[in-house]
């Protein structure tokens, strides 16, 4: 015996021959137990950036903005921020590879070695450059004494710090794009004679270039707001380590409004790269 149809030969609630849809999740009411602190925490994270909006000097900006100092450091900040994500990139794609498609001793502790920096206090990590890379440093002092090259308090000490914090948001993001990519490509390109190398360079980066490139972005974001191992490991000099989150902290002390202007600035930065990454990482399932 059939269900009872309607005339036309439709069950009641559905189209012909199909059961009713059952009602969508999203369409029910939220319970007012996890709204509320819902509501909260938003305007926890939401407030304070509202504040800086707010008792930001729009009419004193230009000015603020326009000094030798705040240029100074913008331009320090964008070429070792910059500098940073290329190491980021030489070194981390390479990481992240070996990570995603090679069965390496020992595999989970190094993912969790690569990781570390992401929850490590940026401070530790910046005396954990100078113990290592510092002139008295495990490596440092050849380097002091063999070529004459030191790290600490430099631009290129900075270019360090910042890398050391930044590569692991590169390395993770790459190596999701790789374990999401098909093998079997690569393996393809090995039956027809091509290297390891070739594949890699002629077929796996191309399969993976959005990961690489959300990868980059992460970290060139990451790189340009360092501050903690930043300041251990290089210092703040104007002009040789200075960088626009340490120029923040040292304005805050003598001209709030400067350090408003120059946090306004990291902001418009950080909500273009969130602008440009909408797609890949704040898109709803």
């Amino acid at each position: 015996m059939t269900a009872r149809t309607t005339a036309g030969g439709r069950r009641p609630g559905g189209t012909p021959g199909t059961a009713p849809r059952p009602r969508s999740r999203r369409g029910r009411g939220v319970p007012y137990a996890l709204l509320l602190p819902a509501l909260l925490g938003l305007a926890f994270l939401v407030l304070p950036l509202v504040g800086l909006l707010v008792r930001a000097p729009w009419s004193a900006m230009p000015e603020q903005l326009s000094s030798p100092e705040v240029w100074q450091a913008l331009r320090l900040s964008l070429i070792c921020a910059t500098a940073a994500t290329g190491v980021s990139l030489v070194l981390g794609v390479p990481l992240a590879w070996v990570l995603a498609r090679t069965e390496l001793p020992g595999r989970r502790m190094v993912r969790a070695l690569v990781t570390l920096p992401l929850v490590l206090p940026p401070v530790v990590g910046g005396v954990a450059l100078l113990l290592v890379l510092g002139r008295n440093g495990i490596v440092g002092r050849w380097l002091d004494s063999a070529f004459g090259f030191t790290l600490p308090f430099t631009t290129t000490g900075v270019v360090v710090a910042e890398a050391f914090v930044a590569m692991p948001f590169l390395v993770i993001s790459v190596e999701g794009a790789l374990r999401a990519a098909d093998p079997r490509y690569e393996e393809a390109a090995a039956t027809l004679g091509a290297s390891r190398l070739t594949a890699f360079r002629r077929v796996t980066l191309p399969l993976i270039a959005p990961g690489i490139g959300a990868g980059a972005v992460l970290a060139w974001a990451r790189a340009l707001g360092e501050f903690g191992a930043t300041i251990t490991f290089a210092g703040n000099f104007p002009g040789r380590t200075q960088t626009m989150p340490l120029a923040v902290y040292l304005a805050m002390e003598s001209e709030p409004e400067a350090a408003i202007a120059l946090s306004l600035v990291l902001l418009a930065v950080s909500v273009a790269v969130l602008a440009g990454l909408r797609e890949r990482w704040m898109s709803a399932p």
